[in-house]
Order: C-alpha cells, then structure tokens, then sequence
C-alpha cells in the first residue's frame, strides 16, 4: 500500500477521533465537521491514487505563461516542465534541464524515488519555478482536515470541459481554493505555498501520453553524472 495512502487514512482516523471525544460540541455541528474532513481527505486520496495512473495535463500559469505534467504507470514515470525548465523522473534516473543563456543543458542523475513515486524534493524543485505540484496540495487538504477551527466551503465547476469538485479553505490565516477532477487531477489551486502566491489551472487533460513528454529539449546539451553502472 502507497505510503501517502495510508497516511492519508490515519489522518482521517484522527479527525474522526477527535470529534467524537469533543463532549462540548453538538450533534449537528459534529456532523458538519466530519462531513468537511471526509470531502478535503476524499480529494485528497483521489490525487494520490492518480499520482500512480497514466495521464497528461498542461496547466495555465500567471501572466500567461504555461507548464505541463506528464506521466504514466508503467513504466513508472513523471515529467514536470515549465517555462524555462523540465525534470523528468524513472526508475533509471531525475534528468533536469534549464535554459540560460541562450541555451539549454540538462544533467542526469541517479533517481531519487521514495515507495516507487518521485521523491518530495522533486516535487520542491518543481515548486520554485511556479509549478504546483498535487503532493503539495494534497499536504495542505490533510492539514485542513486535521484542523477543527478550518472554515471549508464545497462548490462544484468544469475545468478543461472535466468536472471538478473544489473547496475553499481558511484557516490559521492561510486561505487556498483548491479543485480537483474526478480523474484525480489537479484542476486549479490558487493560495500561498511556501509563503510565496501561487496559482495554477487546468486548460487540458489526457489519459493518454506521448512518449516524448519524457525526451531532453531538443538541441539541449546532456551531462550524465549517474555512475558507470546505472547508466
């Protein structure tokens, strides 16, 4: 079992617990409450579980720019790319690429995969060029589960012509509106992360990839730094 996944339900638990030996809150209020820890903790598993699905998505970022996450389940695979850069990441090695100067170079190192997904600090280095990756968002929907003061508000919209459920969170003076697709997908995330503004949506979705949303950019200078032995 995915190790996200069982957090995710141990984290549920928790919320549960904590509501039922809160002997000075009403019924009804208990209710609601669960109610909005079983809807953030639901969309949250849904990203999880198409963390290990095949699928494509291209993202509007501001100011028109735009970025794109690739991936499919066998082989086990993920590319993140962005304006001005692209990490991919498999089973053989995390290939980053980024263009200065003029040009571009990427280098090639061993992988870095934690319980056969990409390791948090790819999702990291993604995040510092305006990505906003579903670990992330998932992070933040545990967190307002775990939250019994978490105002969440449910609302329902289409994204890229998919339906997709979102919910607006305040909380601790942090506010984020999330939507997620049925598929699982991130649809749309606009808040803070990281104490930095983010914002991102959804403006095509495929389950379907091409293989070469994994290629280097073409003309792009290569420096493998991997071993002899897994290269």
């Amino acid at each position: 079992m995915p190790a996200a996944s069982t957090t995710l339900r141990v984290l549920a638990a928790s919320v549960i617990t904590s509501l039922s030996v809160t002997g000075c809150q009403a019924l009804d209020d208990a209710g609601v409450a669960l109610g909005r820890a079983d809807l953030v903790n639901d969309l949250a598993a849904r990203m999880d579980r198409a963390l290990e699905q095949t699928w494509a998505a291209d993202y509007q970022l501001p100011g028109g720019r735009s970025a794109s996450i690739a991936q499919t389940a066998n082989p086990l695979r993920s590319a993140y790319t962005w304006p001005d850069g692209k990490i991919t990441v498999t089973q053989e090695a995390v290939t980053r690429c980024g263009h200065v100067g003029g040009r571009t170079s990427c280098e090639v190192s061993p992988p870095v995969l934690t319980a056969g997904k990409p390791s948090v600090i790819v999702y990291t280095e993604a995040r510092k060029h305006g990505l906003v990756t579903p670990p992330a968002v998932i992070r933040l929907l545990t967190d307002a589960a775990l939250d019994p003061e978490a105002v969440i508000d449910q609302s329902d919209t289409t994204l890229a012509g998919h339906h997709a459920t979102c919910v607006d969170v305040t909380r601790s003076g942090e506010h984020f509106n999330a939507c997620v697709t049925t598929e699982g997908v991130l649809g749309s995330f606009t808040g803070t992360l990281d104490g930095k503004p983010a914002e991102v949506t959804l403006s095509r979705y495929t389950d379907t990839v091409e293989a070469t949303a994994f290629d280097v950019p073409a003309g792009a200078g290569v420096v493998d730094r991997r071993p002899p032995s897994t290269s």
